[in-house]
């Protein structure tokens, strides 16, 4: 479980303070799926940065299971198993799928275990593999690709 406790997050823009979040609590339960919604520039992407430690609210705390994690970087709450997926993922010229994943851990992977990640994410190892990470990948299966280098750092 997520709960958020009195999220502020102020940006201060050339001496005029501007309130993109402004005391938000609430709560994101474990095996549910919750939509954030609004107009453009409500707070919704700055607020699901701040879940995932991308921002550092300007007040207010963020749980995980009763845990203050507010001041953890986002590299520690993806062990956690906190992942942002980008609306447009970011594309990497040159890259092979199994490149990213390389990059990603850390480490150079073997195949079958680069495989192993990408069928954790229900992509067929053997159609993804060796495909370059560019526009020939559908946003669907670009956002799975980057999911599944998340997984395999936290794992």
């Amino acid at each position: 479980m997520i709960e958020l406790k009195n999220i502020s997050y102020i940006v201060d823009e050339h001496g005029d303070k501007n309130k993109i979040l402004d005391n938000v609590s609430c709560v994101f339960y474990d095996k549910c799926l919750t939509a954030i919604t609004g107009q453009n520039g409500s707070g919704k992407s700055t607020l699901t940065k701040i879940i995932m430690g991308i921002l550092k609210p300007t007040s207010g705390k963020v749980l995980l299971d009763g845990k203050d994690i507010t001041n953890m970087g986002v590299d520690d709450r993806a062990r956690l198993g906190i992942n942002y997926a980008f609306q447009q993922p970011v594309l990497f010229r040159g890259l092979t799928v199994k490149d990213l994943i390389d990059v990603a851990t850390g480490v150079e992977n073997s195949v079958p275990k680069a495989c192993e990640i990408l069928s954790r994410v229900g992509l067929c190892a053997k159609e993804y593999i060796d495909r370059d990470f560019d526009k020939t990948l559908s946003g669907g299966e670009q956002k799975k690709d980057r999911t599944c280098t998340f997984f395999s750092k936290a794992r």
